[in-house]
């Protein structure tokens, strides 16, 4: 017999063998069941594991270990004591229950305008990482601008029951908070916010920024320099009032709309700004109005900066890579989070204190998007 042929007689003998091995399967599956029902069954129960478990376990009172983790006065050695204890027979504290017997929920409430701008992504960033530093969890909800999700969203803290909120109010509710309508929880306003709101808050100075790009832009030669402001908050409002007082301090007309703050809105906003203004350079309040402005210029066949300069709100990581790079007013994002976080806590231990609005200082980054060309 030739090597090949003993090969494929061997071949055939193991896929023989191993088939038959498949068809007992089933038979050896059934005696096995058959085996395990016939045994008698046993009523297994689980006692939770309670704080008395861990008091014993800890060689301590249950109002030790209650103290303990309500952080009551208790030395940090026998609160370690404690701990040790109640993670060695797998104690888990009842938090809802913990939250109902205490003011303090070690929750912070996080309620943003729009999380899809990169701005409030970056600040509810800088929230998130003091919070877990601290040990504290936070509660994040979008209102998209919408009054009536805002106050749905604010009802909702007030039943979590959380330690404090950190807030972008819209404008319709800035002007409620300046009439008189307070939150009843420690409070801090971010981005927005006026010395009438009763809130303590944390934001850049947008007129001093706003002016600070239409000086770059009037340094360099342009003078019809137009603006596409966000309607839906003050911010925008603030940052158009700051570029109208600069460029009438120049003796330059006012080419600035109001819109959505979106990059749709900036988009369609580009025809009739174009046919009415003919501007030689555009300042738009956020990046998403940057983004949708720079797709509407791409559309129309515009180039940057030669048929028209562009300057911007927010120095987002795109900013950097489109070509050219956008000349862009960056905001402290890490700071705004930082400050609003320390605000917050000075809040809460003395809820008697006077408001404070804290301005912090925005910076120009300059990119080729504002250079002046030979056109």
């Amino acid at each position: 017999m030739s090597l090949g042929a003993s090969l494929t007689l061997d071949y055939w003998r193991h896929v023989k063998s191993f088939s038959h091995r498949l068809s007992t399967i089933p038979g050896r599956l059934a005696k096995a069941v058959a085996a395990r029902d016939a045994l008698p069954m046993k009523s297994v129960s689980v006692e939770p594991v309670g704080i008395k478990d861990v008091a014993r376990a800890a060689g301590v009172s249950p109002a030790t270990v209650s103290r303990a983790f309500g952080r009551g006065p208790i030395s940090p050695e026998l609160r370690a004591k404690v701990e040790a204890a109640a993670r060695a027979i797998g104690y888990r504290p009842n938090l809802s229950a913990r939250r109902l017997r205490s003011q303090d929920t070690r929750t912070i409430g996080l309620m943003v305008a729009d999380i899809r701008n990169p701005f409030f992504t970056a600040v509810s960033r800088a929230v998130e990482d003091i919070a877990y530093a601290q040990g504290m969890r936070v509660i994040l909800c979008n209102t998209d601008e919408d009054p009536d999700r805002e106050a749905f969203y604010m009802q909702a803290m007030q039943e979590e029951r959380v330690t404090g909120l950190i807030f972008a109010p819209t404008r319709i509710t800035l002007q409620a908070m300046e009439q008189g309508f307070a939150l009843d929880l420690p409070t801090v306003l971010v981005d927005r916010a006026s010395p009438q709101c009763g809130h303590d808050a944390v934001m850049i100075d947008n007129r001093r920024a706003a002016a600070l790009l239409v000086d770059h832009l009037a340094s360099r030669g342009f003078t019809r320099i137009a603006g596409l402001f966000g309607a839906a908050s003050t911010t925008g409002v603030e940052r158009q009032a700051g570029y109208a007082a600069a460029l009438k301090a120049r003796g330059l007309p006012d080419l600035s709309r109001l819109i959505s703050p979106s990059a749709a809105a900036a988009e369609a906003a580009l025809p009739e700004l174009w046919r009415e203004a003919r501007p030689d350079a555009v300042i738009t309040s956020n990046s998403l109005l940057a983004s949708g402005l720079l797709k509407a210029l791409r559309a129309r066949t515009l180039r940057v900066p030669d048929d028209i300069a562009l300057a911007t709100f927010d120095d987002e990581p795109w900013t950097s890579l489109v070509d050219p790079g956008l000349t862009a007013l960056a905001q402290p994002v890490d700071q705004i989070g930082q400050e609003a976080m320390r605000l917050l806590a000075d809040r809460i231990r003395n809820p008697r204190a006077e408001t404070r609005i804290v301005l912090l200082p925005g910076r120009l980054v300059e990119r080729g998007s504002s250079r002046r060309t030979s056109n």
